[in-house]
């Protein structure tokens, strides 16, 4: 799947994510705590590369870039957004921020929320 509708996704996201996406996860701030398994889920249903920039806090924040150009879905989490670097990351390190239930349970609701099951 390559064509990115930015909108669509970004509201399939919002109506999948829970407290079963990120520990960190709440009704006021859904988007929290969920980077790493976001970027993780973006780039298996449409490609590119995952990327991540330092946070102040010292933490890394995982987002996508895809036919060149960046895509940060958990961008809301922030009250300003991040200094992007743009530094290229691999699945294993995204995946440091989640687990493998996290995972599981994101990319089924977000499929659902998609219509892609």
């Amino acid at each position: 799947m390559n064509n990115i509708n930015h909108e669509k996704i970004l509201k399939a996201l919002f109506e999948a994510w829970s407290i079963e996406s990120s520990s960190k996860w709440t009704v006021s701030n859904p988007a929290s705590g969920q980077c790493g398994v976001t970027a993780i889920v973006i780039q298996e249903i449409f490609g590119g590369e995952i990327v991540r920039t330092k946070i102040s806090d010292g933490a890394w924040h995982y987002y996508n870039e895809i036919h060149h150009r960046r895509y940060d879905f958990t961008e809301s989490q922030f009250d300003v957004a991040p200094q992007y670097e743009d530094i290229r990351s691999t699945r294993e390190e995204a995946f440091s921020d989640t687990n493998l239930d996290q995972y599981t349970y994101l990319i089924k609701s977000f499929k659902n929320a998609l219509g892609m099951v």
